[in-house]
């Protein structure tokens, strides 16, 4: 029996337990693969309340949540309450949805679980209760580590039509340009490379590696970036046998025709990679943490706080992630 899908509740106040609910009752129609909720059954029960809901709720544990996933929603408890209501984030939000992050990084190592896949997180609420990382892919990181050397985790966002890296992820564009480097460029590429052949089953993985500047900096004379960082980085990616070509002008690289000539689009810079994909495939891209000794898949979008509680989220994304993570955790060895 394949093992279930630990999925996080994200944050207690914004649209994650909406749009788990929502996915849970298509299930069915859908032929989704089984998850669990790690989460507060109480605050759970109190959202589905709130949006007229009629669900059964069954708090199991991680090992009982398949056979126990046609019949009711399985939550596994986390030991940590949530108050928070829809839109309104309080003192227990940052607490629960750091600690089913946790208990799911922990259920996928120990076996209990095939993947991890995340609800979204409200940074700003975490930094108020002293949370450190730039962002979820870094403290995914640092839970992987587990005390050992921390390893480099790269953001993928992934769709049928586009998958496209960000070289460098939450960063200002200031601090994003001081730290692009050839080496890093070339490591992100081969972690890429890597886990596109062992998760995505892709025999040699083609890559579109963006250049910096406007027109990939038209031979130096808009920057020296692209010749002096990038255009080494392809030529060393080239001679490791990677079929990667750049640096490109970034704003012929997204159109449909350009977008069959590659499976993965490296990007100097978080919206360089973020904005073509959000323009293409809104509604069902899944952000994916590569580099990491586990499988993490999540919604690419936001809390939503604004429709938190309303009915009005869409499902489609943490449906898309959900599968995703099930296509890569039956693709591995």
């Amino acid at each position: 029996m394949a093992k279930p899908l630990a999925l996080t509740s994200g944050e207690p106040a914004g649209i994650g337990p909406d749009i788990t609910l929502a996915t849970w009752l298509r299930r069915r129609e859908l032929d989704l693969p089984p998850f669990y909720l790690l989460g507060d059954r109480a605050s759970l029960a109190e959202r589905a309340k709130a949006l007229g809901i009629a669900i059964e709720l069954a708090d199991v544990s991680a090992e009982e949540a398949t056979t126990t996933f046609a019949r009711a929603l399985p939550v596994v408890a986390t030991g940590q309450p949530a108050t928070a209501r829809p839109g309104v984030p309080d003192e227990t939000s940052a607490i629960a949805a750091m600690a089913s992050i946790r208990q799911a990084v922990a259920d996928v190592r120990s076996g209990k679980a095939s993947a991890v896949v995340t609800n979204p997180i409200a940074k700003s609420v975490l930094y108020r209760a002293g949370f450190r990382h730039p962002g979820h892919t870094e403290f995914l990181a640092e839970l992987a580590a587990n005390g050992a050397r921390v390893p480099q985790p790269v953001m993928m966002l992934w769709s049928p039509k586009l998958a496209v890296v960000p070289v460098t992820i939450h960063l200002s564009i200031r601090e994003a340009l001081a730290q692009l480097s050839t080496d890093l460029i070339v490591s992100t590429a081969r972690i890429v490379v890597s886990d596109m052949k062992a998760r995505f089953g892709l025999a040699a993985p083609r890559l579109a590696v963006s250049g910096l500047n406007p027109h990939a900096g038209e031979d130096g004379t808009l920057g020296l970036e692209d010749v002096e960082i990038v255009a080494p980085a392809v030529e060393i990616l080239r001679s490791e046998g990677i079929a990667a070509r750049g640096p490109l002008p970034a704003d012929t690289m997204f159109h449909e025709a350009a977008r069959k000539t590659y499976d993965c689009a490296i990007c100097m810079y978080h919206d360089q990679a973020l904005i073509p994909i959000k323009t293409v495939a809104f509604e069902d891209a899944v952000n994916v943490t590569l580099g990491l000794p586990f499988i993490r898949t999540s919604p690419d979008h936001g809390t939503a706080f604004d429709i938190a509680g309303t009915g009005k989220a869409n499902p489609s994304s943490l449906i898309a992630a959900l599968r995703l993570a099930a296509r890569m955790a039956a693709a591995q060895p």
